[in-house]
């Protein structure tokens, strides 16, 4: 049963989809915070990048700006930017096609990895008074939000073991 409020953030106590709204803006606000820890070594940029490209094969430009939702020129800039830091490299086409892709390095996936372990950690202090149950529903559900969004917009993200 598909479910709508009307209202606006002000009035938010009673209408569940305007108190979803609420709190994902919250945790918007969060997550790009912890990307400038300290201890992050990638850019939030880099690190979409390079976690797109750890769960596929290379991808060529112009399907990196498709899988991200962006302009093919902003994805070119990125990219570039991410190729002078040694963070991916290009290929030719395994399938043997004309546009050139890109691949991580193993640079880009020792950083990546860092970053994960990072972001694991602060994961990790967050909930660590959650039962473990709590953790796996927001997990499932978290993930049942993005598929639905992935679907609506025709746009599915592949998942580690896909």
């Amino acid at each position: 049963m598909a479910m709508s409020d009307s209202g606006d953030f002000g009035s938010a106590a009673g209408k569940p989809l305007s108190r979803l709204s609420f709190e994902l803006t919250l945790l918007s606000r969060h997550t790009p915070a912890s990307s400038r820890h300290p201890r992050f070594q990638l850019d939030r940029s880099a690190y979409l990048i390079l976690t797109r490209l750890d769960v596929g094969s290379p991808l060529s430009l112009r399907e990196l700006a498709e899988a991200l939702r962006l302009d093919i020129s902003t994805v070119n800039r990125q990219v570039g930017a991410m190729l002078d830091q040694g963070l991916v490299e290009r290929v030719p086409d395994p399938d043997g096609g004309l546009a050139r892709k890109v691949r991580p390095s193993d640079k880009g996936m020792e950083l990546l990895a860092a970053d994960r372990a990072v972001g694991r950690d602060g994961i990790g202090r967050v909930v660590a008074d959650w039962p473990a149950e709590d953790v796996d529903l927001l997990h499932r559900l978290i993930t049942r939000f993005n598929q639905s969004v992935e679907r609506l917009e025709g746009n599915p993200w592949p998942r580690p073991g896909d």
